[in-house]
């Protein structure tokens, strides 16, 4: 039997490329996540119990749950956000926890392009009225992209390949980050603006922002109204940055034209699923076979490193080795 054990939550870890699952299998046991949706936190405590590594998707992996393993060496976490993962819990336990940084930008951001532009042409509505053998060209009318302007909340690695695609789009370019980029401004021709300017100017508005307890719910009512009642907003980032009650409100009452989401605080969404005028996709932003040979071969690579005594190359809490000092 293998000298390791590797619990994986991540649903598509290994589903669809086998790369990274057989790095593992030549060092650990497998187990799987039974459930087909992310583990609670008393499920996590009662399987990971055993398990030397996990492999976390969008569980809740918290304080409690990291300290009832005491098995635990490395949380290797199938993915680029970390708000899912009490860190600090982490550190003090000696647990390594690696991410997938950048992995799937690319995979995002053309996710991105591929929202705003069904929703700007109305390409659901008018697939969905051919297919029913109807001809409506007219109940179609799009918005043309050209000289309008984006507003990106979030010049980061995704942030940065959504602009990167406006700019073929010949669009204006606003952006907003917790921290200003000159030299990304002259690189890339985008404007800085506080979120207020960019929410009242932009003809759309794409969400790139980690979530904090800043970003959490930072599109309210207040930021929705500032919007123009032709904006479109898009959010492949976290749901919880926006308040989603608030914003079935907007949809329904006009105060932008729409909206397009990858993402939610509630999986699958409510209202939103009984709402005209948005565009709704199942959190697959990163989900192509690129990003997911990448993902899954970088965070198995990692954990692997971990499992041997070594470092990895991916690590979200590097102040962990101040409490694991035979492995720094």
């Amino acid at each position: 039997m293998p000298k390791f054990k590797v619990y994986v939550t991540a649903k598509s870890f290994g589903k669809v490329v086998p790369d990274g699952l057989k790095i593992l299998e030549k060092v650990a046991e497998i187990k799987r996540n039974p459930y087909n949706r992310p583990m609670t936190e008393e499920e996590l405590t009662q399987n990971l119990k055993d398990a030397d590594a996990v492999v976390l998707g969008v569980d809740k992996c918290s304080r409690k749950v990291i300290e009832s393993l005491e098995r635990l060496k490395v949380i290797g976490r199938h993915g680029v956000g970390l708000d899912n993962v009490n860190l600090d819990a982490a550190t003090e336990k000696g647990v390594i926890v690696t991410y997938t940084p950048h992995v799937n930008a690319d995979s995002v951001a053309e996710h991105t392009w591929a929202l705003i532009l069904a929703l700007a042409r109305k390409i659901i509505p008018a697939d969905a009225s051919t297919k029913a053998g109807r001809w409506e060209g007219f109940n179609f009318i799009g918005l043309e992209l050209s000289s309008k302007t984006i507003g990106i909340i979030g010049l980061g690695a995704i942030g940065q390949r959504v602009a990167k695609r406006a700019r073929g789009f010949d669009m204006n370019i606003l952006y907003y980050d917790k921290r200003r980029n000159k030299a990304l401004e002259s690189e890339m021709g985008v404007t800085f603006v506080d979120l207020e300017r960019l929410l009242r100017e932009s003809d759309i508005v794409s969400i790139h922002a980690a979530l904090t307890s800043e970003t959490k719910r930072m599109i309210g009512t207040r930021e929705l109204q500032m919007m123009k009642k032709t904006a479109l907003l898009i959010n492949t980032a976290r749901g919880e940055i926006i308040d989603e009650n608030i914003l079935v409100q907007a949809l329904r009452e006009g105060w932008i034209a729409g909206a397009a989401l990858d993402v939610f605080e509630r999986e699958p969404p409510e209202q939103l699923l009984k709402t005209d005028n948005v565009v709704l996709t199942p959190h697959i932003a990163s989900y192509t076979t690129e990003a997911l040979r990448r993902m899954d071969t970088m965070v198995a690579e990692d954990i692997v490193k971990v499992l041997a005594g070594g470092k990895p190359e991916h690590v979200a809490n590097p102040r962990v080795y101040e409490k694991r000092p035979a492995q720094a």
